[in-house]
């Protein structure tokens, strides 16, 4: 990193490392009032040195969350937003993209003198081609030009592992790719937050725990965290010698050490997040009362926050909403998530009193905005794509298979989804040759699948119904390898009950399965009673508990993660070729030109409601 971008950094922010906690206070103390980015600042009405008169001070935050690296506009489902009208009429808007991004939120600046930018988390990480194959280096580099001022981690941050996110923070070439276009990767402009994210042997964070904004006397502290359960949706080898703390101790333990520094002044991003009773991103989830239309793990976590929080901007779950909930005070508190993929933004306006140094929290007032696309795209965002994607072409715009319509994946709100059949269609003849495996099940984690695959073209493409490898890639993003192991139908059986108990029961992770294996699934009941296990078959037969199977999975799931410690348990495993390997495999080996692959019936599970 070079010297000027360092200072550049440090003029725009005031951090606390873990080993500095005890100076933080003086280097908030020294900093000039007004020593936030000259650039930005200008371009909103404001210059450094000017006076800023009256008791109170409008702070714009605008924020947004899970963008996974979609530096363009994502396609079929993932990128459409819907709206409620008055009439309760719905229709879809289709939006992001960091080109529409940019210029939405320059605009929602202008005429705001004390503006901030946040995030909460997933940045990075299942990522499309464009970004994923450079190891998110492009996305770093379009945030830095969206003047994002701090994000906390998701757990997507985690995916290569946590020396590789020290290296998207610091900078520096990638150990093993090296320096894309032979220039070195200078690392963000902006902090991103781990507070909850320790060493195991010195018990400090990874990532600075907080930052403090100011501009002329104005300070406000941001405190971020990834969700406590990171560990159990991330591969183990990348997190080895970390630990995950509880979110809301650690953001009231930060937030006092803010308050004893004299920044009375606290948001949260915590990485973790709920679900509104509607998926329109206007919806009201005040109705009837403050926060009646949210539940999820958010819930419960903003109303243990400290009183001293002001506001809570959230992500993970990558639903939309501007919530109510109130703090342990009985007061009300503004919780807020921008859905996913850099489809919204939300717009909250922060009144500072500058002589308590708080935010009045009656005046908080919050709002997600679309970024349509019928605006102007930022030409240096579009000068970044374009170079970035040429880069990619020669290996994207490659045709992988052909499909008859949209197979829907990311897109499908059912248990089964059409593309997780197809998925797991292809790990299980991927590995069921006996050299490769000899898999007679296939089972693929929903989480998995990034996205959908869509007929209509795009891009390179000259026809409708070519899927090429950067559509693949975007599907499945991560590179698992893919394992085979022995389990007993017992074993299998536990797995499904896992599903829809335990730590899944409460937001159910249903497992998409290959064809020949059949089950019900009754949500009428509770937990592990869900499964019909008497419906439990193999190509027709019943599921022998004592017999030994083997199943198909990625290395993600065969180590228990997302919840399925039983998946575990296996034995005599055998390391095969990536999932994208084997997806990309299918698709050529099933699907062509003339006879183009359609979307499977999704009619393995039956599901009783």
């Amino acid at each position: 990193m070079s010297t000027t971008r360092h200072k550049k950094r440090t003029g725009r922010r005031i951090l606390a490392t873990a080993a500095g906690l005890a100076t933080a206070g003086a280097l908030v103390a020294a900093l000039p009032a007004g020593a936030a980015d000259e650039q930005d600042a200008g371009a909103s009405g404001w210059k450094r040195g000017e006076k800023v008169s009256g008791r109170t001070v409008d702070v714009q935050l605008l924020s947004f969350n899970d963008l996974h690296g979609n530096l363009e506009p994502p396609a079929g489902s993932s990128g459409e937003v819907s709206h409620v009208h008055a009439d309760g009429t719905t229709e879809k808007i289709k939006a992001g993209g960091v080109e529409y991004l940019a210029t939405h939120l320059r605009t929602a600046r202008k005429g705001h003198p004390f503006s901030i930018t946040a995030a909460a988390g997933d940045m990075i990480g299942a990522s499309p081609l464009v970004s994923g194959l450079f190891h998110d280096e492009p996305t770093v580099e379009a945030l830095n030009k969206l003047k994002l001022d701090v994000s906390s981690v998701g757990n997507h941050e985690f995916d290569e592992g946590a020396a590789e996110l020290a290296r998207i923070q610091k900078g520096g070439c990638h150990p093993t790719d090296g320096c894309a276009e032979g220039t070195t990767y200078e690392g963000a402009d902006f902090p991103y937050l781990a507070a909850n994210v320790t060493d195991e042997k010195t018990g400090k964070p990874i990532l600075d725990p907080y930052f403090v904004w100011e501009r002329a006397g104005v300070r406000i502290g941001f405190v971020g965290v990834t969700l406590e359960g990171t560990p159990n949706i991330v591969n183990a080898e990348g997190i080895k010698g970390l630990r995950f703390g509880d979110e809301v101790e650690t953001i009231n333990k930060y937030t006092k050490i803010l308050e004893a520094k004299g920044v009375k002044s606290v948001v949260a991003l915590i990485h973790e997040g709920g679900a509104p009773a509607s998926s329109a991103y206007n919806y009201d989830c005040d109705s009837p009362g403050p926060g009646d239309g949210i539940s999820g793990p958010i819930v419960d976590i903003a109303k243990r926050l400290s009183p001293q929080v002001d506001a809570v901007v959230t992500g993970h779950t990558h639903q939309a909403y501007a919530c109510t909930i109130a703090d342990p005070a009985g007061k009300p508190r503004t919780v807020t998530s921008a859905a996913s993929f850099g489809k919204l933004y939300t717009d909250t306006t922060l009144t500072y009193d500058r002589a308590t140094k708080d935010i009045v929290r009656t005046a908080v007032a919050s709002a997600n905005h679309v970024v349509t696309r019928d605006v102007a795209p930022a030409p240096d965002m579009t000068r970044l794509i374009e170079r970035w994607k040429g880069l990619a072409a020669p290996i994207a715009d490659r045709p992988v298979g052909h499909i008859t319509a949209d197979i829907d994946g990311r897109g499908s709100t059912a248990y089964e989804k059409p593309l997780g059949d197809l998925i797991a269609d292809a790990q299980l003849e991927g590995l069921a040759p006996a050299d490769k495996g000899g898999a007679q099940i296939a089972f693929m984690n929903p989480g998995g699948i990034r996205s959908d695959l869509v007929h209509a073209k795009s891009g390179a493409e000259t026809t409708d119904g070519v899927v090429t490898y950067g559509e693949a890639y975007t599907v499945q993003p991560f590179t698992n390898m893919m394992t085979s192991v022995d389990l007993t139908g017992a074993q299998i059986v536990t797995a499904l009950q896992q599903q829809v108990s335990g730590s899944n029961e409460a937001s159910p992770k249903i497992l998409q399965v290959s064809r020949g294996f059949t089950y019900t699934l009754d949500m009428t009941k509770t937990g592990a009673a869900r499964v019909d296990v008497s419906s439990v078959r193999l190509n027709g037969a019943p599921l022998d508990p004592a017999k030994t199977y083997r199943v198909a999975m990625n290395e993600f799931l065969s180590g228990g993660g997302d919840g399925f410690p039983a998946l575990a348990q296996g034995k005599n495993k055998l390391v095969g070729a990536s999932d994208l390997d084997v997806f990309i495999a299918y698709l050529t080996a099933h699907s062509s030109a003339g006879s183009p692959l359609a979307p499977p019936a999704a009619d393995r599970i039956t599901v009783v409601k």
